[in-house]
């Protein structure tokens, strides 16, 4: 496998005010430091913010939700729907597991470009589906599971976690110990943010580990719609 310079950049991750400068090199090439890059489709930002990858996902799904309102405006609303979920859907949740934004600006971006699609397809809000925010938050439970379960792909974040101390009687037997962090970059990044919601689980959704991963999935949306009605 070889390693193309002119498409490689040297990124040093921290919040700190001042940084000492990067000189890598490939060959007799100099790698280029920059303050961000685009790995796999997800900005990746060197102060660890995901603001970059939340507008670009949002002007992304606008652009292609405009498309789809062109091509099938005279569409039925099933027809609509479809064309919503198939082509628009996806952009706003590629990779959300570990971009799941915590602002409620951001949060409401993203929720703009559903409600108007349930407007185009069903002349009403977005409550007709289910909220960005739920499926993002179950994309990070399932995630987080697959690294608990030993999944090889997410094996490298499954061997850093811990079983909790602190397990009471109304706590299921699976809890995670979470790690105490000061910053909101690392309160509310993927691991430890999904953490919390993980230990707030029942129960009857992870009692019977192991178990597929979809079947881990209709539990947990499950449970936290029970959650929400309550």
């Amino acid at each position: 496998m070889k390693i193309n310079p002119n498409k490689s950049k040297a990124i040093s991750f921290t919040r700190a005010r001042t940084k000492d400068p990067l000189n890598y090199s490939l060959g007799d090439q100099n790698i280029p430091e920059a303050s961000f890059c685009k790995y796999l489709g997800i900005i990746i930002r060197s102060d660890l913010s995901w603001a970059d990858q939340v507008n670009y996902t949002v002007r992304k799904a606008w652009r292609a939700l405009h498309f789809v309102m062109r091509i099938v405006k005279r569409g039925n609303k099933n027809t609509k729907s479809l064309a919503y979920t198939s082509l628009v859907r996806p952009i706003l949740e590629y990779g959300a597991a570990c971009w799941d934004p915590y602002r409620e600006c951001q949060i409401t971006a993203l929720d703009r470009v559903q409600n108007k699609a349930a407007k185009f397809a069903h002349y009403t809000d977005g409550s007709v589906w289910e909220s960005l925010a739920q499926r993002r938050m179950i994309a990070r439970m399932c995630s987080l599971y697959k690294a608990y379960s030993g999944d090889r792909a997410w094996k490298d974040i499954g061997d850093r976690l811990q079983a909790s101390y602190d397990v009471s009687r109304v706590d299921h037997l699976r809890k995670i110990r979470a790690k105490k962090i000061r910053t909101d970059v690392g309160k509310f990044s993927f691991v430890n943010r999904t953490i919390a919601d993980w230990n707030q689980l029942p129960e009857g959704v992870i009692g019977n580990h192991p178990v597929k991963a979809h079947i881990f999935r209709k539990k947990g949306r499950k449970a936290k719609s029970v959650e929400q009605v309550k």
